[in-house]
């Protein structure tokens, strides 16, 4: 059995940290698609240019690239325990995208974990980011404010509707990396 797990929060929330605790923890394949991304813009792709130009306003990519590098992601790790979604799904619509193709595999979502971090602590968390890992993202205050004000508009209706379904579970993101790693333990006990 695959289980697949959505890990949402705002910017800055811990996402990348918890991911990492629960791939240690799990053996979870961790999906960032900020890190795809970033890969990509890295490698000087076709892709990777159009997405860097996208990403420098602070706009979200596009639906069909981040589901085409979900699923070659997804298909190239065949056999693994579950997958972990991190910065994906974003809309509604990506995650009907997203349920739609896990579906097809058979292996429908488990779970949405919502790490809970007011903005003004996840403004912090990322401008001392910036400043440690020279994150071009990250490093001025209005497009950290801009991504998270499109954080609130668009994914937070993405959490009422995994919670409608029964499917979501939020942890305290501001606690520290253990208490919030014993939080989300306790989440996943149901399904693991």
């Amino acid at each position: 059995m695959m289980i697949n797990i959505i890990i949402a929060g705002p910017p800055g929330s811990g996402k990348g940290t918890q991911a990492k605790e629960m791939v240690e923890a799990f053996g979870f394949v961790h999906l960032s698609t900020g890190d795809m991304l970033r890969r990509e813009i890295q490698a000087q792709s076709e892709l990777g240019k159009e997405v860097e130009s996208i990403m420098a306003r602070g706009d979200l990519v596009s639906d069909d690239i981040v589901i085409r590098l979900i699923s070659e992601n997804v298909k190239n790790n065949p056999g693994v325990k579950g997958f972990l979604y991190d910065g994906f799904p974003r809309t509604i619509a990506q995650a009907e995208a997203l349920d739609a193709f896990l579906n097809k595999l058979g292996h429908p979502l488990d779970l949405m974990l919502v790490l809970d971090v007011d903005d003004k602590l996840c403004e912090e968390r990322l401008l001392r980011r910036a400043a440690i890992e020279n994150r071009a993202d990250d490093m001025d205050a209005g497009r950290v404010r801009h991504r998270l004000a499109t954080y609130h508009t668009q994914t937070e209706p993405l959490i009422e509707h995994y919670q409608r379904l029964g499917k979501c579970c939020h942890v305290e993101g501001a606690t520290g990396v253990e208490t919030t790693f014993k939080q989300i333990k306790e989440c996943l006990n149901p399904i693991l």
